[in-house]
């Protein structure tokens, strides 16, 4: 009799043992102590939740699972007791705090197969004694002088009862003090609390009190933010470029990008700005063939508020491997995240039918050059099916004028009536539309936005100048070498010269202060060059007003002069040369008339000018035939 009662009292020995150290023999993976702790205090209700159920771990959707909570210092299961632990899945709750509660919390989740083991920590504070909320606060920043929010950080809570069908209520305490919804600067906006004009008087501590009913007690959880005012602020990043665009580049050459972003507010913005690709993120290691540059604030202009970030993407060398990819340029902020893509394909010839066109004449003898545009026009004439609709680019000009005073020959004052002239042949006749500075900008709108938007916004840019546009007296006094450094003469002030430059420093070498006369011409031919001779993404057609002799070539900036070597130069002199000629084989009254008619008129569409013109110009496509009832609402 003795005996057996020993043996059983053996069995039971052993059988505690192994309850209390089932979950430590058990060879699981170990997901050791989780990194967030739960904070609570006595009275309220906690909230622990294992990460375990996650693709991270296993396919919880097919593979089938139970989990069990553990007291990690008992090592005893944990089930639902009323009014005290509500045990539902990977989520324990334990309704009523005691500083006993305090500890760790073991989950072991099994499937078929394996087993998975985490631990969770709840850090119970005693209540702070002679003041209101919670011993531990969470930081948040107020903006001064805008509208602001503070978030409740209790969102995992509301989430979970909102799987369970429980509804909850928000209350928001500043201090001691409930917070009445839409009283004085305060508005309840979801998990939110909206303020409305701050100013230094709100800078405090708020909480945040959940309540809810669960497992038939009625519970809530709160949480204290200490609230600082501050004076500098940032809004929504805005991304300027990339602008979701297709480039065209070759195979075997170079090629960067920039994404530059402008960050609304007031001191420096807190901002990171990364390129990706579907692989992920590029690294700033010079030595990978594909890299970014390290992120860089610009000089600001002044002109608005805000900061000016940029990044390049480069390439050393374009492979085939980098067409038809979207390249991402992604801006982290606690405001938003904000991004814009770029693609590159293959630059293309015009097409198959005008090669062989091509082939055929130098085969059979005849020249070529001179039919050329004759040919390219009439091609797309013929078939506009061969071309994309360019009205799907996301563009909205065909073109951007940028035009330059002083105007002194006859044929630049003719061209004086530029803004509207040539606007309404090439917008009427040519079926083209300009942008014109003056014209078509907002009101109100920053100089610098005006320029970078609407250049971004434009297929080409038209380039108007005369021999004077870039050698004027005090250009050429200042200037002792011809290196396109920045004179400081000028119409422009230094300050101005500086600010445009600075913003794009890496083609201020180029052009500057010798191109543009004043801010705005600058920073129009900053821009042009640098998208046509750095980033090839942009096209920039020469329009020369008056024969240009050797020596005033020579005083040009060197990006002029090398854009007009390589592709030449749509010459209007050219036009008025051959109507002089026509003046000289009239009579004194007929060449009198023919000049008051020409002298507030362009040449006919048909003349060789507007097709040169035509020629550089985007090419149409074919165009998308709306039904009439559509095209009159």
């Amino acid at each position: 009799m003795g005996s057996s009662s020993t043996l059983a009292s053996l069995v039971f020995f052993l059988g505690l043992c192994g309850i209390c150290s089932g979950f430590e023999q058990e060879n699981c993976t170990d997901y050791k102590l989780q990194f967030e702790r739960v904070f609570s205090v006595p009275g309220d209700v906690a909230m622990l939740r294992s990460t375990l159920v996650s693709s991270d771990v296993f396919d919880f959707k097919t593979v089938p699972y139970n989990i069990t909570w553990y007291n990690s210092v008992s090592g005893q299961e944990i089930s639902s007791q009323t009014g005290h632990i509500l045990v539902h899945e990977e989520t324990l709750w334990i309704l009523n705090v005691t500083m006993n509660d305090s500890g760790d919390y073991v989950t072991i989740l099994r499937t078929p197969s394996h087993c998975y083991r985490q631990a969770s920590r709840l850090v119970v504070d005693e209540r702070p004694t002679g003041e209101c909320g919670r011993p531990r606060k969470a930081y948040q920043p107020l903006t001064k002088g805008v509208t602001d929010n503070l978030s409740c950080p209790l969102k995992n809570e509301m989430n979970k009862l909102n799987s369970y069908n429980i509804s909850s209520s928000i209350k928001w305490y500043r201090g001691c003090d409930p917070i009445e919804d839409g009283t004085g600067s305060y508005e309840y906006w979801g998990t939110r609390l909206k303020i409305t004009s701050v100013d230094l008087q709100h800078k405090g501590t708020y909480t945040c009190t959940l309540t809810f009913t669960l497992g038939g007690i009625k519970g809530s959880v709160s949480e204290t933010i200490s609230a600082e005012v501050k004076g500098d602020y940032s809004l929504v990043p805005q991304v300027h470029e990339p602008s979701n665009d297709v480039i065209k580049a070759q195979s075997g050459y170079n090629f960067s990008k920039r994404c530059l972003v402008f960050v609304p507010g007031v001191g420096k913005p807190i901002v990171d700005i990364y390129w990706l690709d579907k692989d992920g993120f590029f690294e700033t290691n010079t030595s990978h063939r594909v890299h970014m540059l390290e992120q860089r604030l610009l000089p600001q202009d002044g002109s608005s508020k805000g900061a000016w970030l940029e990044t390049w993407l480069i390439f050393s060398e374009l492979k085939e491997e980098d067409f038809n990819i979207n390249y991402t340029c992604h801006v982290y902020s606690d405001r938003g995240f904000p991004e814009r893509y770029f693609s590159l394909q293959h630059a293309i010839a015009i097409g198959s039918v005008l090669g062989g066109m091509m082939v055929l004449f130098i085969i059979t003898g005849h020249p070529i050059l001179p039919f050329k545009i004759e040919i390219v026009l009439w091609f797309r004439r013929a078939f506009p099916v061969f071309y994309k609709n360019k009205d799907l680019d996301g563009k909205l000009y065909d073109a951007y004028v940028a035009y330059h005073s002083p105007v002194t020959s006859d044929s630049a004052r003719m061209w004086k009536h530029c803004p509207s002239n040539t606007a309404s042949c090439v917008g009427k006749a040519c079926d083209y539309k300009l942008f014109i500075a003056g014209r078509d900008c907002l009101p109100g709108q920053a100089m610098v936005d005006s320029v970078e938007e609407n250049i971004q916004a434009s297929r080409r840019v038209l380039l108007l100048y005369t021999a004077s546009s870039f050698t004027t007296k005090r250009h050429t006094s200042s200037t002792s070498s011809n290196n396109n450094n920045i004179s400081k003469s000028g119409e422009c002030d230094d300050e101005s010269q500086r600010n445009a430059s600075d913003s794009f420093s890496i083609t201020s070498s180029d052009v500057g202060d010798k191109v543009c006369k004043d801010t705005r011409q600058q920073l129009e031919c900053v821009a042009a060059m640098h998208r046509v001779l750095i980033e090839g993404s942009l096209k920039v057609v020469l329009v020369e007003l008056e024969e240009i002799t050797p020596a005033q070539l020579a005083l040009f900036p060197e990006s002029v002069r090398h854009l007009r070597k390589k592709q030449g130069a749509v010459c209007w002199w050219k036009n008025q040369r051959t109507r002089e000629r026509w003046k000289t084989c009239m009579s004194g009254a007929d060449a009198e008339k023919l000049e008051q008619t020409h002298s507030c008129q362009h040449p006919s569409p048909s003349s060789r000018f507007w097709k040169e013109l035509r020629y550089h110009m985007p090419v149409r496509g074919k165009r998308v035939v709306y039904p009439e009832t559509i095209a009159f609402l």
